[in-house]
């Protein structure tokens, strides 16, 4: 399993940004699926995840006001649409996947992309 994060960049506060997730080398659907940041010097912490078939999404309180997690089975891709962006925002930003159908942010994930660069300035 590949996964391939896109769509991280510097923005203003109050910006928008939209991350992907491209999964591939994977029967897609049969993956749970989730994202995670990490400030410098800061843990990973889980931001969203969202079930193998999508009907099922969890984002964490301190961003469910601004931030959307989805899924196109379509495009084997996953989203996060981030609004408002704060620099509390400020992160390296990672996809994951786990091969159940649904998952919580607090299990272990067996599939990690290599992160994207959010910048809040």
């Amino acid at each position: 399993v590949q996964l391939v994060e896109s769509g991280g960049g510097s923005v203003e506060a109050g910006g928008s940004l939209t991350l992907s997730c491209a999964v591939s080398r994977s029967p897609y659907t049969a993956h749970c699926m989730g994202w995670f940041r990490q400030a410098p010097g800061r843990e990973r912490e889980g931001v969203a995840n969202i079930s193998a078939d999508g009907t099922t999404l969890y984002v964490v309180d301190s961003v469910r006001s601004r931030f959307t997690i989805s899924r196109d089975s379509a495009k084997n891709t996953m989203y996060l649409q981030m609004n408002t962006l704060k620099p509390e925002d400020t992160a390296m930003y990672y996809c994951a996947a786990r091969r159940r159908s649904f998952c919580y942010l607090r299990d272990t994930y067996e599939y990690w992309g290599q992160g994207t660069q959010v910048t809040v300035s």
